[in-house]
């Protein structure tokens, strides 16, 4: 990259930030860019490559973001782009059936253990997969309630913003207004990684929920693994009752192993949601199972979704190019070697520096607390110091490194990430840790 590489110099951000606040409700069109969190202003982003982004102050950044997840393979991968600029020369969208989908949809279920032998069908974004899967599953049970855990985020539907992690929690908002109190009148929630809370909610609940949706590891809450067990038994529990598991793979799906977490952990749920890697960088969502349950679905059942643009020839393009590409290069372990790098460099940094600190690495994501000792669920990754928090991002920011602006977001490692940015990165943290111990003892 031959731009700089300093997070300090954001003249032009600053001025692009001001000019949309007056057009965009708060400056942006997600709440989390905002950097309401972390403080300062958001950088404006003018181009990607590899590792890192470009924004319009001309600061070249080591990008941990990765779009919030889908840059497996890093920022404008050539296959990708031109798979997609190929088929935009035949048109960006027909609203009809195309053959591209169809091997799309092939492969989707080749990778997903829970979709093999089974159906799925393209949406346009992750909340359109999980409110739909929803839908379907009370639709299949004919019942009403559903399951959720706090702190996790399935997308913005009404049902689900009850508390919610990713940028609802970044600003401490546990619902929305806009909301009926009656949209989560049959939404239940428990504690991720307790799975005898959930057991307790269908004893007191018989015959009346629908499903449970579960993150297989939380990254709306910071990254938290499941507990050995943990989804296993949630599939003994939904089983028992009658009851539809979804695991809302969004985020893990072929980041964590090319099958995702399911295959990761070896624990199949009923219906699959994914999005973020799936569309390769372009808005594609997808939901999918075992054909007894899709076959509900209109036009084959009486479960109604729609969508304009669902696999539309560009995401469809970029989704399936994606997919080939992991197929072909099987980037996972080292994918996951250089994560752990990461997080291991970190957490020596932060105790040379005496840091209370906590990391967790699976797969190519990470999550990192302010806060001795493990984190399992929404409640103890609230107990992370919010301040140091975002002292440490502005720091890392400074030095040239470009994290979430959110405790609660994980982070992410692309095949891009090669052993001199990760080298970097550490370099960055250290300073970046030696500022936090500096102010602490002053």
């Amino acid at each position: 990259m031959t731009e700089h590489n300093d997070g300090r110099a954001q003249a032009r951000s600053k001025e692009l930030f001001a000019a949309a606040c007056e057009v965009i409700p708060g400056g942006v069109n997600s709440p989390v860019r905002a950097f309401a969190s972390v403080g300062g202003q958001p950088p404006f982003i003018r181009k990607a490559t590899g590792c890192h982004v470009v924004t319009e102050d001309g600061a070249a950044l080591i990008d941990y973001v990765g779009s919030w997840g889908p840059a497996l393979l890093g920022h404008a991968h050539p296959e990708v782009v031109e798979a997609v600029i190929k088929a935009a020369r035949d048109g960006l969208s027909f609203g009809a059936a195309t053959a591209a989908e169809v091997d799309f949809a092939e492969l989707i279920c080749e990778f997903v253990p829970s979709l093999r032998g089974g159906m799925v069908r393209l949406v346009s974004s992750g909340t359109e997969a999980t409110m739909s899967a929803l839908r379907l599953a009370r639709g299949y049970t004919g019942r009403n309630k559903i399951i959720k855990c706090a702190g996790g985020y399935h997308g913005h539907a009404d049902m689900l913003l009850v508390a919610a992690g990713s940028g609802a929690a970044t600003l401490n908002i546990p619902g929305s207004a806009g909301v009926p109190p009656d949209a989560v009148h049959d939404t239940l929630l428990v504690p991720y990684n307790n799975a005898e809370a959930v057991a307790e909610l269908f004893a007191a609940h018989p015959g009346e929920i629908a499903a449970i949706i579960v993150e297989p590891v939380a990254g709306n809450m910071g990254c938290i693994p499941p507990l050995p067990g943990y989804l296993e038994r949630l599939r003994e529990i939904t089983r028992r009752e009658g009851a539809v598991l979804i695991f809302d793979e969004v985020m893990t799906g072929f980041r964590v192993a090319p099958g995702g977490a399911q295959e990761r952990f070896g624990v199949t749920p009923d219906l699959t949601c994914l999005g973020k890697i799936v569309g390769g960088g372009m808005p594609v969502g997808a939901y999918g199972g075992p054909r007894e349950i899709m076959s509900k679905i209109a036009p084959l059942g009486p479960v109604y979704q729609a969508g304009t643009l669902s696999g539309n020839p560009l995401s469809v393009a970029a989704g399936l190019e994606t997919l080939r590409l992991i197929k072909r290069d099987k980037p996972h372990e080292a994918l996951e070697a250089a994560t752990l790098r990461l997080t291991k460099g970190l957490a020596e940094r932060a105790a040379k520096h005496g840091i209370a600190w906590t990391d967790v690495a699976v797969g190519a994501m990470f999550g990192f607390f302010f806060v001795a000792g493990e984190v399992h669920d929404y409640e103890e990754a609230k107990r992370s110091d919010l301040d140091r928090f975002a002292a440490f991002h502005s720091e890392m920011l400074r030095r040239g490194v470009y994290l979430a602006p959110s405790q609660f977001e994980a982070g992410f490692v692309s095949t891009a990430h090669d052993d001199a940015a990760i080298e970097q990165t550490l370099a960055a943290a250290d300073g970046a840790f030696e500022a936090l111990a500096g102010a602490a003892a002053s």
